[in-house]
């Protein structure tokens, strides 16, 4: 489909393109250059790229991701997440985040009991009650160090760390992000391994600050430009979840896969991923009796579906 020309690439990408690019063999090949407009947009939902703020500018962020629909009763849960980053240098990019949730649910868990979602997993209602809350999670500090960069070599890696401290929560989660392109950077595939160990006070001892679970998840995406200002593609999650820091006691393992759109105008993006639990759940050393229905797991961070939407502004730091 033809490019229009008119639609110009936004200031973030802009800037990762004259900056990632100088000196590169696509330096000088109009058509290269061009497939470059977008680089440093978050093509993904879920699925973090190498990309990251060009030094000096500012991004605000807003995140909303909902989950729906588990094996019996009605539930739902909304997260929500408002971002400030900072492109601090080429290679370093630092965010702060506020999270803070909110849910229903009704004879949702296994065997029928009400049961809350896992952000909410303080609390313990009757089995049949109506229970709606909403939460403030915490705050999360978020630093992700590109080692190399997808334009220059031949796979993009970062590092990534993100510590989440909240009222009887803390998460230090960490994850290796690759990425590699094709088709003159049209074509962008994105893989995370992530572990995030989660410590909670839960009842009925809530003055231990103990290991409730680890978190280790595998996460892909493909995205194709097809427009100046358009991606589409899919994303894909495996998450696992452990009774140990070593990978041992599993208690759930849940797949995911589903289509992503991104727009980048100028000086925003906007992109929504929709994803869609896969019957290939099984049972393991520690899973919750009545979690695994029919192949999908639904334990209480476990769900059929989901909707991520995440909104940008960028602002800041030297015109191009």
């Amino acid at each position: 489909m033809e490019e229009n020309e008119n639609d110009g690439p936004s200031q973030r990408t802009t800037l990762q393109r004259n900056r990632t690019n100088l000196g590169s063999p696509a330096v000088g090949n109009p058509s290269s250059i061009a497939s470059l407009a977008y680089a440093g947009e978050p093509l993904f939902g879920f699925t973090y790229t190498t990309d990251l703020l060009p030094k000096g500018k500012f991004e605000v962020e807003q995140w909303s991701t909902t989950r729906f629909i588990k094996a019996t009763g009605n539930f739902w849960q909304l997260e929500s997440r408002t971002a400030f980053e900072y492109g601090v240098n080429d290679r370093f990019q630092f965010s702060l985040y506020a999270d803070y949730d909110s849910t229903a649910a009704y004879h949702n868990g296994p065997f029928g009991a009400t049961t809350p979602g896992e952000p909410f997993s303080y609390d313990a209602p009757g089995p049949d009650d109506h229970y709606n809350r909403t939460r403030f999670i915490g705050v999360s500090g978020e630093a992700i160090y590109r080692l190399l960069s997808p334009y220059t070599h031949a796979v993009g890696v970062a590092l990534y760390f993100e510590p989440t401290i909240g009222p009887g929560f803390v998460e230090p989660e960490s994850r290796l992000i690759l990425q590699k392109n094709f088709r003159d950077d049209r074509l962008v595939l994105g893989f995370n391994f992530t572990y995030a160990p989660e410590y909670r006070r839960l009842p009925p001892d809530t003055t231990c600050m103990c290991l409730a679970e680890t978190d280790v998840n595998a996460d892909f995406g493909v995205s194709y430009r097809f427009r100046r200002n358009w991606s589409v593609g899919f994303e894909s999650m495996n998450e696992r979840e452990f009774n140990s820091l070593n990978f041992t006691h599993e208690i759930n393992s849940a797949y995911y896969l589903g289509p992503v759109v991104h727009y980048a105008g100028r000086n925003f993006f906007v992109t929504a991923t929709f994803v869609a639990q896969m019957p290939w759940a099984t049972t393991h050393s520690d899973t919750l009796p009545g979690a695994v229905v029919n192949g999908y797991d639904f334990d209480n961070d476990f769900e059929k579906y989901r909707v991520r939407i995440k909104f940008g502004w960028y602002f800041g730091g030297k015109k191009q």
